[in-house]
């Protein structure tokens, strides 16, 4: 592992100091840090969408607005408001043999975290870890992504105008700063990308003992169950996958639906996007692919998906424009598991369909894949839902819509195995940047010295009652 660059340990060297010299801040200092952050957003909303719309090449403002800056504004209000009760040190009485002892446990910043940005919602995944790590009293550096430098740059330069250089940082480069990031000493690492990079994030962790936390991705599967509102499923699925073209790491990856329900599925999708995206082919409102690279990646995917003998349903009257790079959004069906489109994280507008003959059909299916980050069923039998519910594993899940499991402040945000370690937002969020620390408080008067060596029969007597009490 190549040794990280001397300015990436002088800066997280001066924020150490700065966090030695002030380890547990009040209330009032996190307060004014998280106002400090939510007046940046506001007084900047327009200039980082037109910075985000200019490394895409085209992506809505709306999208901005509602994905990005509505949810890292709701954050902001969520933490201004309880994060002074998430600061209290909770006491109990210590157990029934160690009474009148009592415990607490004093939630402590960890100290200097890193946060590494990805750039599909370059707003959101950096202020969303960003305010819990501030609520939780640490210090910041975040590395933004290479694949949107105007934005990258905008927010590194803001945040150096709106906080001090000894509160949070940002750190802009390429795939080589981001390596020599992730090998940095922090307190606690947070990273947000694929699975294969968290790999590599994991190991340069690892080398530093440094905790923590990943949020991946993997193939996140949508499921209309025989008893979901078939046209309402549609709708949600088709918004889900949509939104920012399919870039997105929560976004179905793949739909599985009721053989007999095939052909209905198909028609249905092209009558939504239709009504959603009446002229996607203008792009007004649908978002371009990120890069040349990521767009590549996505020919690929579909081409090879079908000469491999999957079949290609169009979602719109809609052609490619390599040039915008707007990747017309298209479902495949016919496909299997040998297809990289089925083994990788799509990421884009392809949208494999593949029919099931059963629920428990669709639930083995999952359940012999690696865990996904999302999962999402439409379906309106209760039993139907606990069912599916218990037999599958995935980061997070969201019934009869899609997306929204993530906008929930009382839900953490994370995955679980291949997509992902821990999780964030909210008071989860504040947990996972603090160490939680358990404080043992003895006594006065207490019996602890009856079990002091020479070991003879008033020891004996006492063992002997501890092991019957517990």
């Amino acid at each position: 592992m190549e040794k990280p660059q001397p300015s990436l340990h002088s800066t997280l060297l001066r924020l150490r100091e700065a966090q030695a010299r002030d380890p547990m801040p009040p209330w009032d200092v996190r307060a004014t840090r998280l106002r400090t952050l939510e007046r940046m957003l506001n007084e900047q909303r327009d200039a980082f969408a037109q910075a985000i719309n200019d490394d895409f090449g085209h992506r809505p403002k709306e999208e901005t607005e509602l994905l990005e800056l509505y949810p890292s504004l709701s954050n902001l209000r969520h933490s201004l408001k309880n994060g002074r009760r998430w600061m209290r040190a909770r006491g109990k009485l210590a157990n029934l043999v160690f009474l009148p002892a009592r415990t607490t446990l004093m939630p402590q910043p960890r100290g200097v975290v890193g946060i590494i940005v990805p750039w599909n919602y370059p707003i959101f995944l950096a202020v969303g870890p960003l305010i819990d790590a501030l609520t939780a009293g640490n210090r910041v550096m975040l590395k933004m992504s290479e694949y949107t430098p105007r934005f990258s740059a905008l927010f590194a330069e803001q945040v150096a105008r709106y906080f001090g250089a000894d509160e949070v940082v940002v750190v802009t480069g390429d795939a080589d700063v981001a390596q020599a990031f992730s090998a940095l000493p922090f307190d606690h690492l947070l990273f947000t990308g694929s699975t294969a990079v968290g790999h590599h994030v994991m190991r340069a962790a690892a080398s530093n003992l440094t905790p923590v936390t990943l949020e991946l991705g993997g193939k996140s599967p949508a499921i209309i169950g025989p008893g979901a509102r078939f046209e309402h499923a549609v709708e949600r699925i088709v918004f889900g996958k949509l939104v920012n073209a399919g870039q997105t790491c929560i976004a179905p990856d793949y739909v599985l639906v009721p053989r007999e329900r095939m052909g209905d599925f198909v028609a249905a999708v092209r009558k939504t996007v239709g009504k959603l995206y009446p002229n996607l082919g203008l792009q007004q409102q649908y978002a371009s692919i990120v890069s040349d690279r990521q767009y590549e990646r996505l020919s690929t995917l579909r081409d090879d998906a079908i000469k491999a003998g999957a079949r290609i349903e169009p979602m719109s009257d809609a052609h490619d424009i390599s040039a915008k790079r707007l990747f017309a959004p298209v479902m495949l069906t016919d496909v299997n598991d040998t297809m990289a489109v089925m083994q990788d994280e799509i990421f884009g507008p392809l949208l494999p369909v593949m029919p099931y003959d059963s629920v428990d059909d669709a639930v083995s299916y999952i359940a012999a894949h690696p865990q996904p980050l999302a999962l999402y069923l439409f379906e309106e039998s209760r039993s139907t839902i606990d069912h599916v519910l218990a037999r599958t594993h995935a980061g997070g899940v969201t019934v009869n819509d899609t997306l929204y499991h993530i906008a929930q402040h009382g839900l953490p945000f994370g995955g679980v195995g291949p997509s992902g370690i821990g999780g964030y937002h909210g008071e989860a969020g504040f947990r996972t940047f603090s160490h939680m620390k358990p404080v043992f408080r003895q006594a006065r008067l207490n019996g602890t010295g009856m079990l002091n060596p020479p070991y003879g029969a008033q020891f004996k007597r006492m063992l002997k009652l501890l092991m019957r009490v517990g």
